[in-house]
C-alpha cells in the first residue's frame, strides 16, 4: 500500500504554509487509496512545547485531516541509535570534533580562497589516539554522513528531473554532539520503517532530498517518490509559523470555516480556477500533481475571507443550525431569517449582530437633527409590517412627505432600525422586526 506523511515540528503553531502540505498529502492519500500518517518531529527538546504538540492535533481534527497513524520521533530514539551504529559499521558515519568556532574559521578561509565553503573532511584523517586525546579534553563528537562524490537525481512529481552533484554538499551532521539525531537522519529512518512511498513537502527541502537519497541507499532501502511544492508567500513576504494572523489556531478564532481554509490552500498554486467545495470528495477527484505550478504562489487573506463568505452563502438552513450550536449560539433562527442575512456575513459569528437587531434587545440612539424626520416616518408606518410590500409602500409615503433626497432620506431610517450603514435590503429586514419595535427605534433619541 502506498503511504505519505505530514511531519510538523511542535516548535510553533501550524500556519497556512505548512498546513498546505498536510492538505495535499491528505488529498493524495485519499486519491490513491493509501495511508496518511502524521509524524511529530519532536526530538528538539529545547524548542518543543506540549502546547504546540497538542494544538497540532486539535488543528488537524478541526480541519478534518484524519490520519491513519501517529508517530512521535521522541518515542523512537532507540531506532535512530540502531541506524547510527549500522552506518558507522559500514563506514558511512564518522566522528568529528570541531567546535562551531573552528568550523566558522574554516568556512571563512575557504571563501577567502575562492573555494566552495563545504566541510573539508579533516576528521576522517584522525587516528584513534587523536580521537581519544580530544575526548580527554572534554570534547564530544558529532557524526557526519560520508556523501559519495556522484550525481544525485530523481524525477520529481512537480519539478520534473532534478540533478545535484554530491561534490557540492558538506557531509551532513546526522547526530549532534549531545547525542540527539538531526531531522535529516530521523526522517529517513521513519520513512523506511513506516514504508513511506511518497514524500510531498515544500521546495525548501530539495537539498535535504538530495542528501537523504544517499542515506536511503546507504541503508539499502527503497527510495520514495518525491514531490516538492512551490512555496506559499504572503503578499508582503515569507510566511512564518510565529507570524500573527496566519496560524490555523488564529484563523479558527477569527471565524474562518475549516473548508474555507481547505478550499484555498488545496487550489492556490494550481492551474484550476478557484471553486468552492463543501467537502473533500470533489477536491480528491480533481487532484493531480500535473496541475501544480513550479513557481511560488501568494496567499491573500482577503481571498480567504471571500471564500469564507461564499461558503457560508452556500450552506442550507439545516447545516447552519448545526454549526450555530457548535459555536455556542443558542438563539433560534428561521430559514427566512437565514436567507435574508447570509449574504452579509463574512463570518458566521457575525450573525449574532443580526439576531440582536431583529430582537427587542437592540439599542441605538438617533441623531437629534433627524428627530422631526424620523417621527414623521413613524407616523407613516403601515399597520402590517409583515406584508412583503411594507417597505416599498412605506418608503414611497416617506418620499412624498419629506423634502429629503438620496442618502439623507434613506440612511437615518436604516441607522434607526439596524445601527449599521450596510446590511440586508430594508424591504426584507422590516418583515423581521415587529411593528412596535420599529416604532420604538424611530422615536428613540
Amino acid at each position: 500500500m502506498k503511504s505519505c506523511r505530514f511531519a510538523p515540528s511542535p516548535t510553533g503553531f501550524l500556519h497556512v504554509g505548512n498546513i498546505r502540505a498536510a492538505i495535499i498529502n491528505f488529498l493524495y492519500a485519499r486519491k490513491i487509496g493509501g495511508k496518511f500518517i502524521l509524524r511529530l518531529d519532536d526530538t528538539d527538546v529545547e524548542r518543543v512545547c506540549d502546547e504546540y504538540r497538542d494544538q497540532i492535533l486539535r488543528d488537524m481534527q478541526w480541519l478534518g485531516l484524519r490520519y491513519d497513524d501517529l508517530i512521535k520521533q521522541s518515542n523512537r530514539l532507540e531506532k535512530y541509535e540502531e541506524a547510527k551504529n549500522r552506518l558507522i559499521a559500514n563506514g558511512r558515519l564518522y566522528e568529528c570534533f570541531e567546535t562551531p568556532e573552528e568550523l566558522n574559521l574554516q568556512r571563512k578561509s575557504q571563501i577567502a580562497s575562492g573555494l566552495t565553503p563545504i566541510y573539508n573532511r579533516s576528521a576522517t584523517k584522525l587516528t584513534k589516539e587523536q580521537k581519544n586525546s580530544l575526548r580527554a579534553q572534554g570534547l564530544k563528537p558529532h557524526y557526519r554522513f560520508l556523501l559519495e562524490d556522484k550525481k544525485i537525481e530523481w524525477n520529481d512529481k512537480i519539478k520534473g528531473r532534478i540533478f545535484y552533484d554530491g561534490l557540492h554538499f558538506s557531509d551532513p551532521v546526522l547526530v549532534r554532539d549531545n547525542g540527539v539525531p538531526t531531522y535529516t537522519f530521523c526522517s529517513v529512518i521513519d520513512d523506511i520503517d513506516y514504508k513511506i512511498t511518497d514524500i510531498i513537502r515544500g521546495e525548501d527541502h530539495i537539498t535535504n532530498t538530495a542528501i537523504q537519497i544517499q542515506i536511503f541507499e546507504a541503508l539499502d532501502a527503497a527510495i520514495p517518490d518525491f514531490a516538492h511544492l512551490a512555496l506559499v508567500k504572503a503578499s508582503h513576504g515569507k510566511i512564518s509559523k510565529r507570524e500573527g494572523g496566519f496560524d490555523i489556531k488564529a484563523l479558527k478564532n477569527e471565524g474562518y470555516e475549516p473548508m474555507s481554509i481547505i478550499n484555498l490552500l488545496a487550489q492556490i498554486g494550481t492551474s484550476d480556477a478557484l471553486k468552492i467545495y463543501k467537502n473533500f470528495d470533489e477536491l480528491v477527484a480533481n487532484f493531480s500533481f500535473e496541475k501544480f505550478s513550479k513557481s511560488a504562489t501568494n496567499y491573500d487573506i482577503g481571498e480567504l475571507t471571500n471564500i469564507n463568505q461564499k461558503l457560508l452563502q452556500s450552506l442550507d438552513f439545516k447545516e447552519v443550525e448545526m454549526v450555530l450550536e457548535e459555536i455556542g449560539i443558542t438563539e433560534k433562527i428561521s430559514p427566512k431569517f437565514w436567507n435574508i442575512v447570509k449574504s452579509n456575513l463574512c463570518f458566521l459569528h457575525e450573525i449574532k449582530d443580526w439576531i440582536e437587531i431583529c430582537s427587542n434587545k437592540f439599542r441605538f440612539s438617533n441623531k437629534k437633527e433627524d428627530q422631526e424626520f424620523l417621527l414623521q416616518a413613524a407616523s407613516l408606518l403601515p399597520s402590517d409590517t409583515e406584508d412583503e410590500n411594507c417597505w416599498n409602500l412605506w418608503f414611497a409615503e416617506i418620499k412624498k412627505h419629506s423634502p429629503r433626497k438620496g442618502k439623507e432620506l434613506f440612511m437615518p431610517i436604516r441607522l434607526a432600525l439596524t445601527g449599521k450603514e450596510h446590511g440586508p435590503e430594508m424591504r426584507f429586514l422590516v418583515n423581521l422586526i415587529t411593528k412596535d419595535e420599529i416604532l420604538k427605534r424611530l422615536t428613540r433619541f
